[in-house]
Formats: C-alpha cells, structure tokens, sequence
C-alpha cells in the first residue's frame, strides 16, 4: 500500500534533493514535492499550499536551516518539520529542538529518514485526534451544563408525573371541586399507559401499567373537556374509567392533553356527588387545559433530558480518559507479509458493520487492529467504546456491560448506563471476551441479534446500533467444545475473523520496532541515539518474544534508560534462552558473542572496575556475583579489556 506525501524540500543542492525523494519512494510514499531555498520561495510555499511534512538542510549559503525552522513555525506548529544535513553539532541540534524541530538526521545516515517521517506523521495525526477529542470534550462540557440548568428534573418519571399531578389538582381543586384526579398517558420508552390518582386529602400513588402495545393507543376523538355523567358505561376505554366506578365516583369531567397537536393523554377530575361538574366548570379547565399538558409534556422530555445528560457526562469520562491515554492507534508499524495481509483483511471489512473477531497471542496488538478498523468505517466520528471483559469481576460484568437501574441492586444508589448504551452509533471493543460468564452470554447474544437490551433492574428495552469488535487470545473453538463458550455466540462474533500474527512469525518488523520504540522513548527521556549495533539488532530478531510487540517495547524502554551516549545498549543477559534453542545457539552464536562485546565494552569504560555504583555491574543492571559468573562463563580474561 503506497501512502500519499506532500513534502516541502528546504534544500539548495538538487542532487541531494533527488536522493531524498528515491529513499521517501523506497519507503512505499507516493511523494509530491517542492523544493525551495529562500525566504520568499519557502513563505510562498508554505502559505499556497499545506504540506505532510518539511524535511530542510541545516547549512545553506544564502539561507540558515534555523531560519528556515522559524519561518514555518511562524505560519504552522502541526506540520512536522525534519533536519536533514552533512553536518550538524550537538548543540546546534538541541537548539533546533528547542526551537520546534522534530529531530535531527545526518545525510550520511539517510536509513533513519523513513522510521523518522512515519513515527512524527503518526505523532502529528495523534495531536489532531487529540485536538478534535479536547473540541468534543469542550461541546459536551456545554451540553452538560445547558442539562444541569434544567435542575430539579426528577430521573424517577413515576415519582415527577405523581409529583405534578398532586401539584395540578391542588390547583384545580379551588375552581373545580373534585374527590379524585387520574392521569392517564402513554409512555413513549415503554409504550406502556400509566395512571396516576389523587384522591382528595391523600398522596398521589401510581395504578400497575398496562401493555398498551395491541390494547389502546391514546388518540381520543375530542378535543375539549367534557362532563362525564357516569363511569360504568363504555364511552372511553376501560382502562381510563373502571378504577373510578369502583370507587364509587358519580360525576366528573375528561380534559384531553394535546401537545404539539398530538394527543399525549387525559386528566380525569371525579366527584362522589352527581352533576358536580357544569359548564362553568367547563370553561375554567378549557382556559387552563393548554398549560396542563405542556407541563405533562415537559415531565415526559425530562426523563430524556436525565438519559442524554447521563449519556454526555459518561461519553465526557470516556473522551477524556482518551485524552490521557498513549494509544497512538495508527501505530501499526511493519512491512512483512503476513501483517500486510491483515491490513488488507481490515481494509475490507472495515466499512462494513460485520462483527469482528480478532485472534491472536496476548501483545501483538490487537486493541490497535481494532481501533484501525473502527477509524477506517463510517463510524469514524462517533465513540470508540471498549471494555476488558478480563479486567472486571465477573458479578459486576453484566452492570458494566448493560448497565443499571437505581435500586437494583445493594450499592446501587443511581442510575449507570452501560457500555453497549455508550457505544450506541459508534463501535464496542470486548478485549478478553473468552472471559465472559457463561450465564452472562446468552443475554450479549440477544444484544447483538436483537440490537435491544435491558439495564440490569429494568423492564424497558433500550435499541441501539453498535459494530461490535471482540478479540482473545483463547481458543474459542476448543472452549466450544469443552462447553466453556457458547456455539451460537461463537458463530456471531466469528463473522469476520483476523489473526493477528505474532512477533516471531514477523521478525523482518523488528528491525524497525526497534527503531520505532528507540527513538519514542529517547525523546521522552531527553536521549539522544542514533545507533544499535549490528549484532544487537541480530540478537533481538533471534529471541523469540513469548509477549511479543509488548514485551519488545519494555524491554527497549530499558535499554534507553541503561544506555549512555549515543549507542544503544542493550541488556542481553536479561533474553535467557530456552532449552530447546540450545543447539540452534551452539551452531551460530550470535547472541552469546553479542553479550561478550557489550560485558568487554562497558569494562573497558570503568577500567575493569566491576562493583560499586560506577562499576560494570551497576551499569549492566546486574549483581556482581552474576557479571563475574557471565565472565567465566564466556571466558572473558582481564587481558581482553585492560
């Protein structure tokens, strides 16, 4: 796959220019180019047109590379912007640093260019992503309060509608005398009708909802009061008048609710007396029937006011939590065959909905092969929710999967959404879903085929549209057969399976990993190397890496912390190899000649002194009895470094 680069050249030989563009080329880029060398081409460039990258010459007869770096930092601090020189001292290179550079390469060693352009154009896509994040954040934080100025919104729909029909016959009760106050309206999560009574004197409390799904649709053919003479017979459906007969109520009157111009359900005021109510009584609650059921109305949008203000502040958690976390997920980093097959497996899938499974040993990366295919999909700007089913209790998994209502359970104080919920519209990664209880999976089943669920506690059923991606590194197929996983869940999740492939079937990657994770952590500690020894990088793609990337990446991040200077050492006592390499060892002993050179380089630079804190064994990260052994044993003699 050939990547498409705009790059702006700050260069006066054309010569060196032309071996610029055929390494870019070798790297796989389809290069666009300008080359300039003077203030006024390069401010015409850099204003006409908007570069990937700037890669510039230090030392110019008529124009200074740092003049240069200024001039771009002056019109743009996203782009980045790369030395390339014949010569170029440590201190002018710190200085460039300090001024904006993104780092500093010789001409002379023109192989670090590639792995220097792809890790600052990863590094620049991952300041925007975080920069469209903190916007999204900043448009939520606004949502969430706009929400919050709405205060006194109940989340319990029962106790704001019981609350506010208390409210309303209070009222209406000085210009309409009446004995009882019924509510009835059809609830547009649950389609459920909902009464409500009063009586007089008392509390409001709530009649059991009634399924109204084949039953009734609230749609009343009148809408003005009217006086209700008696309540045994079927004028209006049962369900809105049989309470009041059995209470004995001879009298009273329906106001319709209409809001919008749709019909949302009625008030029914009752009264033990017969013709209690005239048409005076008429009048007054035709005045007042408008206000009633806007403030029904306004009770009904506030329960989804409490979903969406829950929904923004967990979203709000989640962005931010991607703010603070180094996913860096266009890190994929590699050009073996068998990673570009998986590439290309994601670019397929990725624009469609299909499930996706991905298999693969535990730190080969799979949580960035599914960020690579939810940033790949039509799901791209929505959220990117992800749970480790490995990471949480198993009581508490179903809570974190679908959520909860409050009260459902003991500690249960409020209302949680679930993750399935946060997803909805975007994409649910289930790292580890070997791990799910099996009681657990057949209501993740039902999920995914029914796109509706339940919060643990609840009896409403919430839809939603997520793309699911789940991954381990189990043998789901062999859990199938051992009854440990369920067969229909299997087959779900394996609409789309992807391997992804371990380190040790990919070592041609490893020469740039090492590059990759050399250069990430030097920069973070303030390091400055530049080389690895040739038979260090043999060493490293001779070790199997049972943890893979993961493993390789802490394992450099040590090297960088132990190394002094500008040469990378490696700790290569610490790769112990396993028995089975033994005689693969004996024929071609790399590894073991790899680790006697770096023992005889660092005892030469303390004078072959080997314990205290300026020894070789405090610098090889070692005990002195150990290092003294690892000297026998490779038959190191003092005249070899003394």
């Amino acid at each position: 796959m050939s990547d498409s680069l705009r790059v702006l050249v700050v260069e006066d030989s054309e010569d060196d220019t032309a071996l610029l563009l055929r390494e870019l080329k070798r790297g796989g880029y389809e290069v666009t180019y300008q080359r300039v060398d003077s203030p006024s081409s390069m401010g015409a460039a850099i204003t006409a047109e908007h570069w990937d990258v700037v890669i510039c010459d230090y030392s110019m007869p008529h124009f200074s590379g740092m003049e240069a770096l200024r001039l771009e930092r002056s019109k743009n601090t996203e782009v980045p912007f790369i030395f390339l020189s014949g010569t170029i001292g440590e201190e002018a290179a710190i200085m460039a640093l300090k001024e904006g550079a993104n780092d500093c390469l010789l001409k002379s060693d023109l192989k670090r260019l590639i792995p220097t352009v792809r890790r600052e154009l990863r590094d620049a896509a991952e300041r925007r992503a975080r920069k469209r994040l903190e916007q999204e954040v900043q448009e939520l934080q606004k949502i969430a309060a706009i929400a919050k100025l709405t205060g006194g919104i109940a989340n319990d729909l029962n106790n704001a509608l019981a609350e506010l029909l208390s409210a309303i016959s209070a009222s209406v009760r000085e210009v309409v005398p009446h004995d009882c106050a019924t509510l009835a309206l059809r609830d547009p999560f649950s389609g459920s009708l909902r009464l409500f009574i009063v009586e007089a004197g008392g509390v409001p409390k709530s009649l059991p909802a009634d399924d109204l799904a084949d039953s009734f649709t609230i749609g009343l053919p009148i809408r003005k009061p009217v006086v209700l003479d008696r309540f045994d017979e079927g004028t209006f459906p049962a369900h809105l008048t049989e309470h009041l007969a059995q209470m004995h109520m001879r009298s009273g009157c329906l106001v319709p609710l209409v809001g919008d111009d749709q019909s949302i359900g009625a008030l029914i005021f009752a009264s033990l007396k017969k013709d209690a109510v005239g048409q005076r009584e008429i009048d007054m609650l035709s005045q007042i029937a408008s206000q009633i059921a806007t403030a029904v109305n306004n009770a009904l949008a506030f329960r989804q006011i409490a979903d969406l203000r829950d929904r923004f502040k967990r979203e709000k958690q989640y962005l931010e939590e991607e703010l603070n976390l180094e996913h860096r997920f266009e890190d994929i980093i590699g050009e073996s065959t068998s990673l570009k097959q998986v590439l290309k497996e994601i670019e397929t899938v990725a624009p469609t909905d299909a499930t996706v499974l991905i298999q693969g040993e535990t730190g080969t990366g799979k949580e960035l092969l599914a960020r690579a295919i939810h940033r790949l999909s039509p799901r791209r700007e929505r959220t990117f929710i992800k749970l480790n089913c490995a990471a949480i209790p198993a009581g508490l998994l179903e809570s974190e999967l679908f959520g909860h209502e409050k009260g459902a359970f003991t500690g249960a104080i409020m209302r949680k959404m679930g993750r399935l919920e946060l997803a909805n519209e975007g994409t649910l990664f289930l790292d580890e879903i070997g791990e799910i209880p099996l009681d657990l999976q057949p209501k993740l089943l039902r999920a995914l085929q029914e796109r509706e669920f339940e919060r643990l506690g609840g009896t409403r059923p919430i839809q939603v549209n997520i793309r699911l991606i789940a991954a381990t590194n189990r043998d789901l197929g062999k859990m199938v057969t051992e009854k440990q996983f369920r067969a229909d869940l299997y087959y779900r999740l394996k609409v789309f399976p992807i391997f992804s492939p371990s380190l040790r079937d990919r070592t041609d990657d490893i020469p740039v990993l090492v590059w990759h994770f050399v250069a990430t952590h030097s920069r973070r500690m303030g390091k400055s190397i530049e080389i690895v020894p040739e038979e260090t990088m043999d060493a490293l793609k001779r070790w199997k890496w049972p943890g893979n990337i993961r493993e390789l990446e802490n394992f450099l991040e040590r090297a960088v912390i132990l190394t002094r200077g500008s040469v990378l050492y490696v700790p290569l006592a610490e790769l112990k190899i396993e028995e089975e390499d033994e005689a693969i060892e004996i024929e071609s002993p790399t590894l073991h000649a790899s680790e006697r050179e770096q023992i005889l380089r660092v005892l030469r630079e303390v004078r072959g002194q080997i314990g205290g804190d300026s020894g070789a064994a405090a610098r090889l990260g070692l005990k002195r009895t150990t290092l003294n052994s690892k000297i026998k044993k490779l038959g190191i003699e003092r005249s070899d470094y003394m």
